[in-house]
C-alpha cells in the first residue's frame, strides 16, 4: 500500500487521533515549553533539552496528513517530550522528582537523567517499528525486534556523541547537560538503559502497536507474530 500523497487528505479507513485532539496536545505542549523556558536552572540546558521536542513538533506537523501515525506512537511522543522538558528546566540531575525517587528508593544520586535514557529507547523503539512495517521494510517477527533495537542504539550512540561534542565546546558549562554527577560509567549506563527501554517496549506494547497499525493501515506485513 502506498503512503497518501502530501496534499491527499488521510484515508478514510486510518484511525489515528482526530486533528482537533492533535491540536490540543500541541498546544499543551507548547504552553508546557514556554512554562519550562521561562526561568530554567540552566538557559543553555534548557536549549540543548528542548531541542528534540520542538523538532519532533515540526515534523510531525509536516507529516500529519501524508503519514499520520497510530494514537499509541502519538501518546509516546507526547509523553516523551513532557520527560525531556521537565528535566530541561531543571537540568537532569537537579530534577525534584529524581531526588524524591532517590529518597524513595535508597539512591545517592539522581536517577532522572535514566529516567530520560530509558524514554529515549521506549518511545523510538515503537516509532521505529511503525516506519519499518509501514514501509514494508521488514515484516513482524524477530528481525523486526532486532532492527527496532539496532536502530535505538544508534539513536542513543549519535546522542553520546552529541554530549560529547557539547562537552568539547562548552567546557565546564556541560555539566549540567551531561549531568553525569561524578559517574564514570555514565555514557555506557545511558545506552543500557536506552536498550532496557526498547525492549520494554517491545515486550509491553506490540500487540497493542499491531492491533493500530492495522485499523490505521491494513497492510499484509502487519499482523500477530
Amino acid at each position: 500500500m502506498s503512503v497518501p500523497s502530501r496534499s491527499s487528505p488521510i484515508p478514510p479507513h486510518a484511525q489515528t487521533l482526530p486533528r482537533g485532539v492533535l491540536g490540543l496536545a500541541a498546544a499543551v505542549l507548547l504552553v508546557l515549553l514556554v512554562l519550562s523556558g521561562w526561568q530554567p536552572y540552566d538557559r543553555t540546558t534548557w536549549v540543548l533539552e528542548v531541542l528534540p521536542v520542538v523538532a519532533a513538533l515540526a515534523v510531525l506537523a509536516a507529516t500529519r496528513r501524508r503519514f499520520p501515525l497510530t494514537p499509541l506512537l502519538y501518546g509516546l511522543v507526547f509523553v516523551h517530550a513532557c520527560v525531556l522538558m521537565y528535566g530541561g528546566a531543571f537540568s537532569y540531575a537537579r530534577v525534584p522528582l529524581g531526588f524524591e525517587i532517590a529518597h524513595w528508593l535508597g539512591m545517592e544520586r539522581n536517577p532522572y537523567d535514566k529516567i530520560g535514557h530509558f524514554f529515549q529507547g521506549f518511545v523510538p523503539a515503537i516509532a521505529a517499528r511503525e516506519i519499518l512495517l509501514r514501509g514494508h521494510h521488514v515484516r513482524a517477527g524477530r528481525m523486526l525486534a532486532f532492527l527496532v533495537v539496532c536502530v535505538v542504539l544508534a539513536i542513543s550512540a549519535s546522542y553520546e556523541l552529541v554530549e560529547w561534542a557539547a562537552a568539547l565546546a562548552l567546557g565546564q558549562g556541560a555539566e549540567e547537560f551531561l549531568g553525569t554527577q561524578g559517574y564514570e560509567w555514565d555514557t555506557q549506563s545511558d545506552m543500557f538503559y536506552a536498550l532496557l527501554g526498547s525492549l520494554a517496549a517491545l515486550i509491553l506494547l506490540s500487540r497493542l502497536h499491531d492491533r493500530q497499525l492495522r485499523r490505521l493501515e491494513p497492510a499484509p506485513g502487519i499482523g500477530p507474530r
